[in-house]
């Protein structure tokens, strides 16, 4: 960058401020401005050239000298700039915009402009050895302030982190900012050169300038060091950390003023330190719709963005390249020598192939920098350089410890990974160890500690495994969470919270990695057998049905005939089946799980049974068999009696209520699903709730449309809504999903668009991120029934058919009238009546084969409608009033008022104006509430008319409405 120079020496003052370009430090009334580098950097540029216009061009080519940047960049770090100097506040004004051309620094300066040079301070004290501050951090600007602070109150602040993390670049990075206030007396000691703990002392006393005449330098030092002010900073001491702690004790007590910044993967553990944990950069979570913008906002994909463009990479990132670039940040747990070294590696490969290439653990061998320290030029090397500072017990420990994938307990190594050479005393003794030297990364989560090696430090300590113990490990490794899932399990329903649920989401990949292990080249089969119909409750409770699948296709195709009727074979079959259901409709789920029932019917347990009646429920009413669907759920709810378990009872409640609301028989249907919504929301752990679910959770969302079809638009609302947040709060997808489907359907028989499309999008995020594909394509056909009543039916249609054949190919028929009745609706919008008479005539037969007899007044209705339309024939009054017979019969009051609205219109096209009010009052009559839904406003309003206007029927939305 161009700045300006001067003779004389001073700050740069403007209003309230003081910059002094040498030390990079902004003083605002004496008390340091914390500000990006890019923003100061852009003060500089401004400040060196005063009341004149820069351009954009030529900040930019400043500011990002070899990278090309948007100019979003520039105003980005401009709007930081004028926001931390208060610019435009109480008649402030320092920088000022000429639109289209750049900007001009206008405030008055004084002071000399010498203060744009640096050097001043180090001028001061001659030995002042810290090199320039090197290139922009990321993410550390908190971590700054907070070792700025207690470098204020604390003589040594150690900064202790892994290999790789940043620690001598934030120690830098500090010196810097700091060195001004110590009059530039700043030294760094870079002690990864040494190997000799003799040579500490004269090291430090040779940079200090220190004549080194003796054997024993260190009263010379401390004699040197007494009363000045000097800020040390002691770089990678790990391997020398007894005689630096040594040394920085001894310094403390004789040198008050002195300061000692330390970088170590080892704390020295002496009075007077403060110890600093420097993280990893934080990373985005997994999310499929996080956008760049928003992944880019993370430090981790920040660093690794800019050092692609600072290596020559044209930059230009999507959605798409951003969540690969999240990705490769979360394989390297965000160390910034990893991404370093990693970002360099897309040139030459690309994003996605350097993301495969890290998979294959091939980034420890990548190359850095030329003027890296050679334990810093590979990951590789920085591993080596801590592996060689461990005991023989350590190393072997570590090695051990890589069994493990992400996080584990004290508990888990100790089962795992404890020979009979190795006890608990040396076991925990070398956690400690390795904790402390920052090779394992130890974190609290409520009482209990779990520990997690970094997976580059796993993937070398894999590298260095001993072939002939690693089959006893894995097999160690793999009986062990076979006996976590079964005694912990269990619990999964029972959890409420993320907090709660983390430890098992963690420790779920444990157990990816043991089956893995167990069905591959050099596995157990018999172990992985047992762990698989183990994990598949698990699984199903945690909606990963793509993983149950796999697993329990691959253990039954691995079965030898001893497992016959064995309760792995049932576990697994019900794994199976109820895997295939949700992922593809019914195909191909009914032979698993009739023979999961058998084994468990077999076995005459009655808990076992509900976990396949359950399910076998489930499968008959998504392939459209409600009739079935309700013969079992009978089956069910006895069963659930049976076992006199509460969250099994909820569950009999939910499945007989389910079967009966789909039949029609709406009043016993509210009676179940009440009773399963009155169970305990936090049941003890259950077996009955082994399915995934509980009855509880489901019954929300069939209750509203229960309660809609009763007549009850209001309650059905606030019971949808209800049911939706619970089941968001419980963070379960598949129940989230179903509460979402009965929402959906509410609030399009409400005619409240906007919410049914708010809902619509949101099923359609958390069932593709599920691979719940039949969700999907009901959730497209509600969408589709939204662009007919809004005016679009060719495109609703032809949306709707796609939809239906697809359902229809994965046999999920659940909702497939519902999707044909928006369908034929669309049809009749268009004029297609002949195909709208064809397809309402199959529909209605459908219902009386299938059972879903709650959609029968509807199609009568329905079928009215398209008959009238080309003449009013008795034969469409005798389908509406077909219609609100079979209405009054299941007492759906909503179906009978859509069906009276018709029969008003017919009349009164007739002129029969009394006998047609006479028909909505009495209907109008039954309800108490919805008073502000269409159906209730097109019928009141259709009611209170008694003048000479007829009435008709709008096809497009099928409301009433007044022809002029």
């Amino acid at each position: 960058m161009t700045r300006a120079t001067g003779d004389a020496a001073g700050d740069l003052s403007f209003g309230p401020f003081c910059l002094n370009v040498g030390q990079r430090l902004l003083a605002k009334d004496g008390i340091p401005v914390e500000l990006g580098a890019r923003a100061l950097d852009l003060l500089i540029a401004l400040v060196s050239a005063p009341n004149t216009l820069l351009s954009k061009h030529d900040l930019m080519s400043q500011i990002w000298p070899d990278v090309v940047v948007e100019e979003g960049n520039l105003r980005f770090h401009m709007t930081g700039l004028r926001k931390a100097l208060g610019d435009g506040r109480d008649g402030a004004r320092y920088i000022t915009t000429i639109p289209g051309r750049g900007y001009c620094f206008v405030a008055p300066i004084s002071g000399s402009s010498a203060a744009l040079v640096p050097g001043d301070d180090a001028v001061k004290f001659r030995h002042a050895n810290l090199p320039n501050r090197l290139e922009r951090m990321v993410g550390r600007e908190s971590d700054i302030l907070d070792l700025s602070e207690r470098l204020s109150r604390f003589p040594v602040v150690s900064i202790v982190g892994g290999g790789g993390v940043g620690k001598t670049t934030v120690a830098i990075a500090l010196a810097n900012q700091l060195a001004g206030t110590f009059d530039g007396a700043a030294v760094l000691a870079d002690f990864g050169t040494l190997s000799d703990p003799s040579l500490v002392s004269p090291a430090l006393a040779s940079m200090l300038g220190i004549p080194v005449g003796s054997d024993d330098v260190r009263p010379s030092l401390l004699a040197y060091l007494r009363d000045k002010r000097i800020l040390l900073v002691f770089d990678t001491c790990e391997h020398l950390v007894d005689t630096v702690a040594d040394l920085a004790s001894s310094i403390v007590d004789a040198a008050p003023h002195v300061r000692i910044l330390v970088t170590s993967r080892e704390a020295l553990r002496i009075e007077g330190e403060s110890i600093y944990k420097l993280d990893t950069l934080s990373c985005a979570p997994v999310d499929p719709e996080m956008t760049a913008e928003k992944i880019l906002s993370y430090p981790a994909s920040q660093m690794f963005a800019e050092r692609i463009a600072a290596s020559g990479v044209p930059l230009s990132l999507t959605d798409d390249d951003a969540r690969i670039i999240a990705s490769i940040c979360r394989k390297l747990d965000g160390m910034a020598l990893a991404l370093e070294l990693a970002a360099r590696r897309v040139e030459a490969y690309g994003l996605s192939q350097t993301a495969a290439l890290l998979d294959q653990h091939l980034a420890l061998a990548w190359v850095g920098s030329r003027n890296a320290p050679p334990r810093q030029k590979t990951l590789q090397a920085t591993l080596d350089w801590s592996f060689g500072l461990l005991s023989d017990l350590d190393r072997t420990v570590l090695r051990r410890l890589a069994i493990f994938v992400g996080d584990f307990t004290l508990d888990a190594a100790w089962e795992v990974i404890a020979t009979p050479s190795l006890d608990r005393p040396a076991l925990f003794g070398a956690i400690d160890s390795l904790v402390a030297k920052s090779l394992l990364s130890a974190n609290s989560f409520g009482a209990m500690m779990r520990y997690r090696l970094l997976d580059t430090t796993r993937a070398y300590a894999l590298n260095s495994q001993i072939e002939d113990e690693l089959a006893d490990l894995a097999a160690s490794h793999a009986s062990y969470y076979r006996r976590w899932l079964e005694q912990f399990g269990p619990d999964w329903p029972t959890l409420s919270s993320g907090p709660e649920r983390l430890p098992y989401f963690l420790g779920i990949n444990n157990v990816r990695a043991a089956l893995e292990w167990a069905f591959g080249d050099s596995g157990n089969v018999d172990v992985g057998i047992g762990l698989a119909a183990a994990a598949v409750p698990v699984f199903q409770a945690m909606s990963l049905f793509p993983e149950c699948q796999r697993w329990s296709e691959r253990a039954l195709s691995a079965m030898g005939d001893h497992y016959r009727e064995s309760r792995e074979e049932m576990h697994l079959q019900a794994g199976l089946g109820i895997s295939r259901m949700y992922l593809h409709g019914g195909r191909d789920a009914l032979p698993a799980l009739t023979r999961g029932l058998e084994i468990a019917e077999g076995r005459g347990n009655a808990v076992d049974q509900l976990k396949i009646l359950g399910p076998l429920n489930m499968f008959h009413l998504r392939t459209g068999d409600f009739k079935s669907a309700l013969q079992c759920a009978y089956r069910c709810s006895s069963v659930a009696e049976a076992t006199e378990e509460p969250s099994a009872i909820s569950l009999g409640h939910f499945f007989l209520g389910n079967s009966l609301h789909f039949g029609g028989e709406l009043g016993r249907a509210r009676l179940e699903l009440e009773a399963a919504l009155a169970s305990d929301p936090l049941p003890s752990r259950a077996p009955g709730s082994y399915v995934g679910f509980q009855g509880r959770g489901l019954a929300g969302g069939i209750l509203a449309r229960n309660l809609w079809l009763q007549g009850f638009p209001d309650q059905a609302a606030v019971r949808a809504r209800q049911a939706i947040k619970e089941a968001a709060e419980a963070d379960h997808s598949l129940t989230l999903c179903i509460a979402l489907l009965g929402g959906i359907a509410v609030f399009l028989w409400r005619g409240d668009l906007e919410s049914a499309q708010e809902h619509i999008d949101w099923l359609i995020s958390r069932a593709g991120l599920h691979s719940l594909s039949p969700y999907v394509s009901v959730a497209r056909g509600f969408e589709a029934e939204i662009a007919i009543r809004r005016g679009d039916p060719s495109a609703g249609i032809d949306s709707l058919r796609r939809c239906i054949e697809r359902l229809h190919a994965s046999t999920y028929e659940v909702f497939t009238t519902m999707l044909e009745i928006s369908l034929i609706k669309g049809l009749l919008a268009l004029g297609k009546i002949d195909e709208g008479l064809e397809r309402v005539e199959k529909a209605i037969q459908s219902v009386e084969t299938k059972g879903d007899f709650c959609y029968g007044p509807e199609l009568l209705r329905i079928k009215g409608n398209l008959l009238g339309s080309i003449s009013a024939s008795d034969e469409a009054r005798h389908c509406i009033a077909g219609a609100i017979a079979a209405s009054r019969k299941m007492c759906a009051r909503s179906w009978e008022l859509r069906a009276s609205c018709d029969l008003a219109a017919l009349e009164a096209d007739l002129g029969k104006k009394k006998e047609a009010t006479m028909i909505l009052r009495l209907v109008l009559d039954e309800f108490d509430e919805g008073h502000d839904t269409d159906d209730l406003r097109a019928a009141r309003d259709m009611s209170m008319h008694d003048g000479d206007v007829p009435i008709v029927i709008e096809a497009s939305h099928e409301r009433p409405t007044r022809r002029p």
